[in-house]
């Protein structure tokens, strides 16, 4: 199974220190956020990553390289304008394959078992979500699991971690190129019964603010 890395986003919430650095490098416990992502899904049996950019992306290709260094094979979609979440994993498809694959929000940090999901998509389905703790910038949550299965509602809401694993099929409505957001392809596939997921209670933050990642950085300091 190939893995994505969602590494388009301009972090506006993240500014100043976007301004000149992409978000998915900067640094907490002395390493940059993607290289956590990295080191984890090499670790867990990935051997081939697939990484978007656009704001600040050549500074993501020389940081990274090839990816041999973590024992990876990294390749890279370019985007000259984010296209958004599903716009950009439809715009990487011919990188990623016609087999499901892992995708992986650049911007949070977390300690999610990347191998434990290779198999989690079930025939027939489109995706399959892991859902967290709701954080206190996101109270109501996103979705809700049902016996096994992804719910627009429910008790309780959860929040979408921003991992999971999709079947390319899920992507068939977006023209390659063109800004789409993911929401809605999710909610059409549970709508028709083919989505999934599951509840992570472990370690996951949303480095959506200067804030966060310092009381993040902080907290990895201590840890060391």
């Amino acid at each position: 199974m190939k893995a994505m890395i969602l590494a388009a986003g301009r972090g506006e919430r993240m500014r100043p220190l976007t301004n000149h650095t992409p978000k998915p490098l900067l640094k907490v416990g002395g390493k940059p956020l993607i290289v956590w992502h990295l080191e984890r899904l090499a670790k867990a049996g990935f051997e081939e990553i697939v990484i978007n950019h656009a704001h600040l992306g050549a500074q993501i290709e020389a940081a990274l390289g090839d990816g041999s260094q973590w024992h990876l094979r990294i390749q890279y979609s370019p985007e000259e304008a984010a296209l958004e979440t599903a716009g950009g994993i439809a715009n990487a498809l011919p990188l990623l394959g016609d087999i499901p694959f892992l995708v992986v929000n650049g911007d949070t940090f977390t300690e999610i078992d990347f191998g434990a999901l290779t198999h989690a998509l079930q025939a027939n389905n489109y995706a399959h979500l892991v859902l967290v703790d709701n954080p206190p910038q996101h109270p109501k949550g996103d979705f809700a699991i049902e016996n096994g299965m992804l719910k627009n509602e429910g008790v309780p809401m959860l929040t979408f971690s921003g991992v999971g694993v999709y079947h390319p099929d899920l992507f068939k409505p977006i023209t390659r190129g063109e800004p789409a957001k993911l929401a809605p392809l999710l909610r059409q596939a549970i709508a028709e019964n083919q989505a999934t997921a599951e509840y992570y209670q472990g370690v996951w933050h949303d480095i959506g603010t200067p804030e966060r990642l310092r009381e993040l950085d902080v907290e990895l300091q201590v840890k060391k």
